[in-house]
Order: structure tokens, then C-alpha cells, then sequence
């Protein structure tokens, strides 16, 4: 926009100087071109040696070697993209680059296709097995959990849970299937403290019952976690507080009772059954 209105400026203040210079002969001197580019330069401030203005009848002109609407991209640079059955001037038409006839003419394989014989995946071996029923708890060791009484984040005089785990930070929030409690640092239980996981090890359990503790293992589902963990979201959405699901068969021999809701804080007694059936 500036180029184009210097450029028409510039053609208007040439006349207008040949029209003064015409009309008053006898008080204007002819002087040479050099002179007279030297009058006209006199009358527009600026540095003559620099050649990126030129004055031009009194008007000072920008000028550059390179504006914006002239930028544009080395030759070769950008590549068009073939235009495939676009007539036969083009090259490319009828079959489009594809041949006659033939499987790579007619149309695209699946994945892995290679042409009819056994492909690689069916070739190499199975390795390996997933169980699908397997379980993954999460451990917290006797250390860590005698660590955060002493710090005041757990109250021992209460009934340890897994949220009371997941709230003071032995434990993590992402809790799949349960919290397995270990023996890692069980010499520094030295006070009766009461738990409910999932599961527990040999040796924490007689850590625990040593120092005039228990270990409850109990049973929650999916459902029965959140509810366990987080009550609040059922209160946000309105909704009732699911109640505690029973085990699986597989599992009965491996817990012994079920998970109450919501979060309990007494420990329940063990009977004198189910003190006989522990050690069997």
C-alpha cells in the first residue's frame, strides 16, 4: 500500500516542478541534471549514500530488493500431487499407474496378507500365558504403616482400613483388586494395632498378632471399593451406598468375611470358630 502511493506521488511532483521551472524561466537558473538532483536532494532530509531511498522531486521513496508480495519458494520445492485417471494426456489415466489385471490392480488385502501362504503370525510360536482371573494387589509393608502412626497420620487406637491406608499416604490412589499387607519392617510394631486388607503374609500376621494385634482379610468387589474408598461420589450422584457383595467361590477360603460399608471403625471380634479354622 505505501509502494503504490509513493509510486503515484512520485510521477505528480516531477510535473509539478517541469510546470514551475517552465513558468518562471527568468527567476529560475537552469542548472544540469547533476545540480539539479543535488537541489532536489538538499530539500529532503536524510543520508544520500544510503541506497535504500531515493529522492525523487522533492519526495523521499522507500525502496527494497525483497517485499512480502514477492516471496516465494525455491523452484522444486513444492511437489503437486499426481492426479491419477485424468484422461491419457495426463499419463496417468485409464488404470492409474496400476497395470492390467492382477491382485495389486483390483484392490487392497488385509493386514498381514502375504499372498496366500501362512503368514508370520501364524508361523511363530505362542509364548507365554495371561491369566484372566489373576488378581493384583497393591503392598504396603508393617514399617511404613509403624512409620505414619509415629508421624500422627494414624490413629492405632482405631480400626486400620484400606482407606485409612489410601488417606494418609501409605498407599497409593490407584487400588485394582486390594492392598496385600507384607512383614517389611515388622520389628518396629511394638504396640497392638488392628487391620482389614485383602490379603497379608505370613510372617505380617504373626508380627501383628505378636504385639496383641489382628488382621482381618476381607472381601470387596469392584463396586464395594469405590464405595469403600470414595462415599462421597455416591452422595454427589444421589445414590445409595451398594451393599457388601459376597465372594466368589474360588475366594471363600481365602478371606475371612465380607467388607463392610461404609467404612468401619471397630474391629469385629474373631469367634472361637473362626479361631480354630486360621491355623488349619
Amino acid at each position: 500500500m505505501l509502494r503504490r502511493r509513493l509510486a503515484s506521488l512520485i510521477p505528480t511532483a516531477i510535473r509539478t516542478a517541469h510546470n514551475h521551472h517552465q513558468g518562471s524561466t527568468s527567476s529560475f537558473t537552469l542548472l544540469a541534471p547533476r545540480q539539479f538532483d543535488s537541489v532536489l536532494c538538499r530539500k529532503c532530509p536524510g543520508d544520500i549514500s544510503n541506497p535504500v531511498f531515493n529522492f525523487v522531486g522533492g519526495v523521499r521513496a522507500y525502496s527494497s530488493l525483497l517485499a512480502l508480495n514477492d516471496l516465494r519458494d525455491n523452484p522444486g520445492s513444492r511437489k503437486q500431487k499426481t492426479r491419477k485417471g485424468r484422461g491419457i494426456g495426463s499419463g496417468k489415466g485409464k488404470t492409474a499407474g496400476r497395470g492390467h489385471k492382477g491382485q495389486k490392480a483390483r484392490g487392497t488385502m488385509k493386514f498381514g496378507f502375504e499372498g496366500g501362504q501362512t503368514p508370520l503370525r501364524r508361523r511363530l510360536p505362542k509364548r507365554g500365558f495371561k491369566n484372566p482371573f489373576a488378581l493384583t494387589f497393591q503392598p504396603v509393608g508393617l514399617g511404613k504403616i509403624a512409620k505414619l502412626i509415629n508421624a500422627g497420620k494414624i490413629d492405632s487406637s482405631e480400626l486400620i482400613t484400606m482407606k485409612t491406608l489410601k488417606d494418609s499416604g501409605a498407599i497409593g490412589k490407584q487400588i485394582e483388586d486390594g492392598v496385600r499387607l507384607m512383614g517389611r519392617g515388622a520389628e518396629h510394631i511394638k504396640w497392638p494395632i488392628h487391620l482389614e486388607v485383602s490379603r497379608v503374609t505370613v510372617r505380617a500376621k504373626a508380627a501383628v498378632e505378636a504385639a496383641g494385634g489382628s488382621v482381618r482379610r476381607v472381601y470387596y468387589n469392584k463396586l464395594g471399593f469405590r464405595a469403600l474408598l470414595k462415599p462421597e461420589w455416591f452422595e454427589k450422584k444421589g445414590r445409595l451406598l451398594p451393599r457388601a457383595a459376597r465372594p466368589p467361590p474360588k475366594q471363600k477360603d481365602k478371606v475371612d468375611s465380607i467388607g463392610r460399608l461404609p467404612s468401619p471403625r471397630k474391629p469385629i471380634p474373631f469367634t472361637t470358630q473362626e479361631t480354630e479354622a486360621t491355623p488349619a
